[in-house]
């Protein structure tokens, strides 16, 4: 849409005089008038976000009205710098991002950002809405958090260390082992903003999450109005001092919260959309603190943290008090020349046998969709319910709560099931953990599969492979350095 730029205000209108937002350059933003009655559900929905009219239920001249006392703000949805577009919104400056179309509402050919369309076109012309007026009160109740479970030594000193890095608006990475029960060492802190009436998101890359979270979360928090976002989640619209969205959903928050928690901050596709770094990074108070949580950091995470560079606190060890079980390579071969042969090799053979022998589930890894199908009939002549999944599985939820229930004695999987799934009593193969998708973050995720129950705190992991990586050697050697410090801390008994 085109603007005017008078007496110190922007008004919506079109002609020649008028420019779209990206051409004006500077956006004046009219003093609050307090007498003005401004609309608390305009407040609700607009506080910490930053949206496009389109997402409004309210009219443009509303809408204006609020702007001109002071109450909404106007943003370039995109921006030119040194004559090159930047998307405000998802921070994309990548030119092949960007693409034309005759634009209605500037009567332009007008530039828009492709890399975050699916969160509604932003263009040259389009602004970004957001809230300029007081600040939502939370109403507490008497008790914030009603959780009556009791933390490990490990998980009690990274709690303690949460708190302090809320309280202090830091920046803190939570470095914890597979299974080492992260949820619960964020309560204390949550509660902490909470009670300050502070703003508290948890984002995380998978939608799964979400929903694995929110449930646990309501319950610790039975008092408090928690959001759960994701595509197409019913509470897009629900302000809440506790939302756990994915971290797509960021996109549509601008300096909305007073502490983020930013979960498998490893996980695909956060490690390699720079727009969803961006986003954790809008979507924060310019005063505000952000822990960090994963079990797998990258290796500059890792020499950052050894350099005194980076805050961290460490879980080395599982609650069960129980070592992480280290992975066994094994030498399998030229295991794919095989597989076209319509055969696996022996070790793998026995391996899965084995385990069907002894009634033990057990997860097999493999590098690619295509390899594991090849696989999956040459297994199921030893059993008939064997059954494979991979992220495009329309039945990837049924399998996987099959296995739960253990009408499934061996899931073949890829990466899909790396994190995310825990499954109480399991051994776990890799085949081919030679192949370059299996990096050090996954190898590790993937072992850490295994000894998760307290009922079962031993795991067999073995990875098959045509030759030793440097990404193997290096999660064995950082499970092994963990269980290390583990028993160096007294968090395990040996």
């Amino acid at each position: 849409m085109r603007f005017l730029v008078k007496d110190n205000y922007l008004f919506p209108q079109k002609g020649s005089d008028s420019l779209p937002i990206s051409q004006i350059s500077t956006i004046p933003q009219p003093c609050i008038n307090s007498n003005f009655p401004y609309n608390p559900d305009l407040q609700l929905l607009l506080t910490g976000k930053q949206l496009l009219l389109d997402d409004l239920p309210f009219p443009l001249e509303e809408i204006q009205h609020h702007y001109e006392n002071g109450y909404i703000t106007y943003r370039k949805g995109i921006e030119y710098i040194k004559n090159y577009p930047v998307c405000c919104r998802c921070g994309n400056k990548a030119e092949n991002w960007f693409a034309s179309f005759p634009c209605s509402r500037c009567g332009e050919v007008c530039i828009y950002c492709r890399k975050c369309l699916m969160m509604g076109r932003i263009s040259a012309c389009t602004p970004l809405i957001g809230w300029n007026g007081p600040t939502l009160e939370h109403h507490l109740p008497e008790r914030i958090l009603e959780w009556n479970g009791q933390l490990s030594q490990g998980q009690q000193a990274a709690s303690n260390r949460v708190v302090e890095a809320v309280g202090n608006m830091t920046e803190l990475l939570v470095w914890a082992v597979c299974g080492a029960g992260k949820t619960e060492v964020l309560f204390a802190g949550i509660e902490a903003a909470l009670a300050a009436c502070k703003r508290v998101c948890i984002a995380t890359p998978r939608t799964d999450v979400v929903l694995e979270l929110t449930p646990r979360l309501k319950a610790a928090f039975p008092g408090i109005t928690v959001a759960s976002l994701y595509g197409g989640s019913e509470d897009r619209h629900l302000y809440a001092p506790l939302t756990i969205a994915t971290t797509h959903q960021l996109l549509r928050f601008y300096h909305a919260f007073d502490t983020v928690i930013l979960d498998e901050v490893d996980a695909f596709p956060y490690t390699v959309e720079e727009s969803l770094q961006y986003a954790a990074v809008q979507a924060r108070k310019r005063d505000s603190a952000m822990i960090y949580l994963t079990a797998t950091p990258n290796e500059k995470w890792q020499r950052e943290c050894r350099t005194g560079k980076r805050a961290f606190t460490t879980i080395p060890a599982r609650f069960h008090r129980h070592p992480l079980p280290v992975p066994h390579f094994t030498w399998c071969g030229n295991w794919q020349k095989q597989l076209k042969k319509d055969k696996l090799p022996a070790n793998v053979i026995h391996w899965v046998k084995e385990r069907l022998q002894n009634r033990k589930q057990a997860l097999l890894f493999f590098p690619h969709i295509a390899l594991m199908e090849k696989a999956l009939p040459i297994l199921r002549t030893f059993a008939p319910d064997i059954e494979a999944v991979h992220a495009e599985d329309p039945n990837r939820k049924e399998k996987v709560q099959k296995m739960r229930n253990k009408t499934i004695p061996l899931l073949l999987t890829t990466t899909i099931l790396e994190r995310g799934v825990t499954f109480p009593n399991i051994d776990v193969a890799v085949v081919g953990a030679e192949d370059d998708i299996f990096t050090e973050s996954a190898l590790v995720q993937i072992a850490g599969r295994a000894g998760r129950s307290k009922d079962f705190p031993d795991g067999v992991v073995t990875f098959f492979h045509y030759g030793k990586t440097e990404a193997m050697c290096k999660a064995r050697k950082q499970i092994i350095t963990m269980n290390q410090e583990g028993v160096k801390r007294g968090l395990i008994d040996l």
